[in-house]
């Protein structure tokens, strides 16, 4: 089984009611690397049998790290209309709620499209060199990244940047066939934005992250274990927070998720 499968994987509960559990293979700093959480609440509702449609959209608050060991996911449709369906989803550890999750699946229909966030002119993710070193933390050596700007800064040295951009190619490691659990992981896989700015190893947290789906499973199925073109930036840095926009386009040059997150951050 793929680590990032056996890391989503739930056990049924009761209606509704899964139990999961964190996976060391995406252990972060403090606590599992915050995309394998989303993708975690994410398929609660991708299992749930009362689930109309595909994701549209889904946003996740951290209320908490969530301590290793397990978990109960509870979710539950709170509206379904015709088309769309509205969902609730918590994370409890004890008797304390560490994580909370909505999400919007709907039946999607074909209609008139356009996209006004082309891809950018990259190099081919065959002719951009990976990392030649294992990561910091477990979870970055679950991800083939491959950095075309806006790599880790060369030396933490509080150096001001100019802006907070990386762009990269990227895929699970070893590949995968992506599905929207792993796209909503793959939104979340860049490093915080304000260590680019001023390379400096200032103490933060992903407070709410928020994917919304552009895509259908027919285009995920397309995709396969191919690589995605990934953008972040910051759009401002105040009092504390800073936000995160992010793209990833599939290698046909289809945008498939649009994420943003706001993270606290400390001197």
């Amino acid at each position: 089984m793929h680590a990032f499968d056996a890391a989503i994987a739930l056990a049924p509960q009761g209606e509704g009611a899964w139990q999961g559990h964190t996976s060391p293979a995406y252990a972060n700093m403090i606590g599992p690397f915050g995309g394998i959480t989303a993708a975690q609440a994410l398929n609660a509702v991708l299992q749930h049998p009362q689930r109309l449609g595909e994701p549209v959209s889904f946003t996740v608050n951290f209320a908490a790290a969530l301590s290793d060991g397990s978990f109960l996911a509870l979710a539950r449709p709170a509206r379904t209309n015709r088309s769309t369906q509205h969902w609730v989803v918590e994370f409890r550890q004890g008797d304390q709620a560490v994580a909370t999750a909505t999400a919007v699946t709907a039946l999607r229909r074909e209609t008139w499209s356009a996209t006004e966030s082309p891809m950018p002119d990259a190099p081919r993710p065959q002719d951009v060199a990976p990392p030649g070193h294992a990561g910091r933390v477990e979870w970055l050596n679950r991800y083939e990244m491959r950095f075309i700007e806006g790599g880790f800064p060369p030396a933490w040295n509080g150096a001001d940047e100019q802006d907070s951009r990386t762009r990269l190619w990227v895929r699970d490691k070893p590949p995968r066939p992506l599905d929207f659990a792993s796209l909503a992981a793959i939104a979340d896989v860049f490093f915080p934005r304000i260590w680019r700015r001023r390379a400096k190893l200032t103490p933060l947290g992903t407070v709410s992250m928020t994917v919304y789906f552009h895509c259908s499973q027919a285009q995920l199925q397309a995709t396969g274990t191919g690589y995605l073109l990934g953008q972040a930036q910051a759009q401002a840095f105040r009092d504390g927070y800073f936000d995160q926009t992010v793209q990833l386009w599939n290698e046909a040059g289809e945008l498939l998720v649009t994420s943003h997150q706001i993270v606290y951050y400390k001197e």
